[in-house]
């Protein structure tokens, strides 16, 4: 008889630090992939029994004790079916990001991750000392070897993996998205698949914490690399797998979908865990009429439910009459509550206020971000009262030049789109339009503008979109020079002014609310540049 294993890859969502909830989310979906799958052994994500990345709560002995009473649980309450379960792994004074085998309840043992990532949103050395040693499972005369995560974007461990006469290797992933990503794993997986001539299974999480989204996406490649399953991206899914001595049996596949729906699921996941998890009940959008609050509105709608969502218009002595109609046929579209409340008698009392502060010095800037701080604080007065969260509404473009203000327009809890440069933004109307026409074409078509004085437009003190994003690209996301960027046929001022805003304004990111990264590399966790800083990138430097 040939030797064949159901698996059952469990494609779920976690909650970091709710190691007791997470534990029996994993009883139910054991009970259910043994009733509806007759499966033989189910396959968790990546330190899936605490959530990840669970940051310095590793640190915490309290933590630890938690770690080992959900274990001591989930052995208790599953006894028919065999899990692989990721979990921080604490031994001989170290800290492993380790993988767990349970056959029938008992623990048979342990894998160690060897291939720890310090890079770009990873700081794992921070906090886990790395294993040196394959480890196999042996089930139904099968030979897995077990795997996590990085140890299959080098080709170490999978060489091991195929010196270990494995029949397949498993794979467990918490895998921070990006809008490359999806393809990039499969990419990796299929040349590991090649390389070894061993099917590979990776399960990964879905899921949003804080600044990172998990897509889920899992599946399993056979020995050529042919992907045979593919799970939902950004849905919670058990997928079964069928593996035989011989072969990896064909599947599910689930038909891949554009970057921007993709990207506008991902923000949508993420603004849903972040209110849910940390129990928010409602969200609160400051409307403008233009197009970065429509998305975020719209985004947040499709989220959380039109119910738990509320506008509110704050016009000024520079807001246009289209800007008011346009923000009240969005917010009827998405049946969102709307209301309209007027900055102009307590922009007034402001200037009062500093009229003797002010006496002589002729109206600049201040004056516009004095508009945008009256908002601030009437968006988060209702937000201290009714328990709402407020959702900030400014790009990545925005942010990576400081057009944004402190205590203003970055007032808030949660970025939607701090990660989304305004190209993109564009792109997102768009496609969200195409699945039904919410936001106003005219919001759409118009030249971007705050409206804080006459007559104003973004392109007033900024190059045009598609110019600033590209640069933006170049000097953000792949540390491009200046003169580098000038030779894809940008002026030098144009790039030198654009690029000393995006220094200058280190600052305000900051004090920027966290958002959630669908880029190559997002301000936060993953582009940490100090504050107070005698490096400039636009310093004439002699060129050789």
């Amino acid at each position: 008889m040939t030797a064949s294993l159901k698996l059952i890859m469990a494609q779920i969502n976690v909650h970091v630090g709710n190691i007791l909830g997470n534990v029996e989310k994993m009883i139910y979906v054991a009970r259910s992939a043994v009733r509806h799958f007759d499966a033989d052994m189910i396959i968790f994500p990546e330190l899936s029994l605490c959530g990840y990345p669970p940051e310095d709560l590793l640190f915490r002995p309290d933590f630890n004790k938690e770690i080992e009473q959900g274990l001591k649980k989930l052995c208790k309450d599953v006894k028919d079916v065999d899990l692989i379960v990721g979990l921080p792994l604490y031994e001989d004074d170290k800290i492993y990001n380790a993988a767990v085998y349970i056959k029938q309840g008992d623990i048979n043992g342990y894998y160690r991750k060897q291939e720890i990532p310090n890079y770009g949103v990873f700081d794992e050395k921070r906090y886990f000392s790395a294993g040196n040693k394959p480890y196999i499972i042996t089930k139904n005369k099968l030979r897995l070897a077990v795997t996590i995560c990085e140890d299959l974007w080098l080709e170490t461990v999978a060489t091991q993996a195929k010196t270990a006469k494995a029949d397949a290797i498993i794979s467990l992933n918490a895998s921070p998205f990006d809008m490359r990503k999806p393809g990039q794993r499969q990419n990796i997986l299929k040349q590991r698949a090649k390389e070894t001539a061993l099917p590979i299974i990776y399960t990964h999480c879905i899921g949003g914490q804080d600044e990172l989204v998990f897509d889920g996406g899992s599946l399993a490649v056979d020995s050529s690399g042919k992907v045979n399953v593919l799970g939902p991206a950004f849905k919670e899914a058990l997928l079964p797998v069928n593996l035989t001595k011989d072969k990896l049996e064909k599947g599910g596949i689930i038909k891949a979908t554009s970057i921007e729906e993709q990207i506008y699921r991902a923000l949508m996941l993420a603004v849903k865990d972040y209110i849910n998890k940390n129990g928010f009940q409602s969200a609160l959008v400051g409307l403008s009429g233009g197009i970065d609050s429509a998305l975020t509105l719209t985004i947040a709608s499709d989220a959380l439910g039109a119910d738990k969502v509320e506008a509110i218009m704050m016009p000024s002595r520079h807001t246009s009459d289209m800007s008011i109609e346009d923000a009240e046929l969005l917010a009827t579209n998405l049946h969102v509550a709307h209301r309209t409340i007027s900055i102009e008698e307590s922009y007034q009392a402001f200037l009062n206020s500093l009229s003797e502060e002010f006496e002589g010095l002729a109206t600049d800037i201040t004056e516009e971000n004095l508009q945008a701080r009256c908002r601030g604080v009437l968006l988060m007065a209702i937000s201290n009262k009714k328990g709402s969260i407020v959702l900030t509404t400014g790009n990545k473009s925005e942010m990576a030049v400081g057009y944004a203000t402190l205590y203003g327009d970055m007032a808030g809890g949660f970025a939607v789109i701090k990660d989304v440069p305004k190209t993109l933004v564009y792109r997102l109307a768009n496609f969200r339009n195409s699945v039904s026409p919410v936001i106003p074409q005219r919001i759409i078509d118009r030249a971007p503008t705050a409206e804080l004085a006459p007559e104003q437009t973004d392109q007033d003190t900024l190059p045009p979109y598609d110019d600033l994003d590209e640069i933006l690209r170049l000097y953000v996301e792949q540390d491009k020079s200046i003169r580098d960027i000038c030779k894809r046929g940008y002026e030098k001022q144009v790039v030198q002014q654009v690029i000393s805003m995006v220094d200058q304004a280190e600052y305000k990111r900051r004090q920027a609310p966290p958002g959630p990264r669908i880029t190559d590399r997002a301000f936060g966790r993953e582009r940490r540049y100090p504050i107070t800083s005698g490096f400039k990138a636009n310093q004439k430097t002699k060129e050789k």
